[in-house]
């Protein structure tokens, strides 16, 4: 597999450039999570980043590359949101 050099904004990586995995498209994933255990042993904590496009391309406007961007709500990915499905009550 391929990986790219992708930074970190914001979070406990802010300002890290880290190698991350591209998938057949290569595109990094739209969500990385960061498990950081707990001293004593507990549950460990999940920093959760979002991919943002990090620039684009004057002529084309194509993307020049990604950046992860520091989610301090956590939110988990909620997967694909296809048109025949219907939206929760609280959503």
């Amino acid at each position: 597999m391929r990986s790219e050099e992708t930074p970190f904004v914001g979070g406990p990586l802010d300002g890290r450039v880290l190698p991350v995995l591209t998938g057949a498209t290569g595109k990094p994933p739209k969500v990385y999570e960061v498990p950081v255990p707990e001293p004593d042993g507990g549950v460990p904590v999940v920093h959760v980043y979002r991919r943002e496009i990090r620039g684009h391309s004057k002529r084309l406007g194509l993307p020049l590359g990604w950046k992860y961007v520091y989610d301090p709500e956590g939110r988990r990915a909620t997967g694909p949101n296809w048109p025949w499905s219907r939206r929760s009550p609280g959503a």
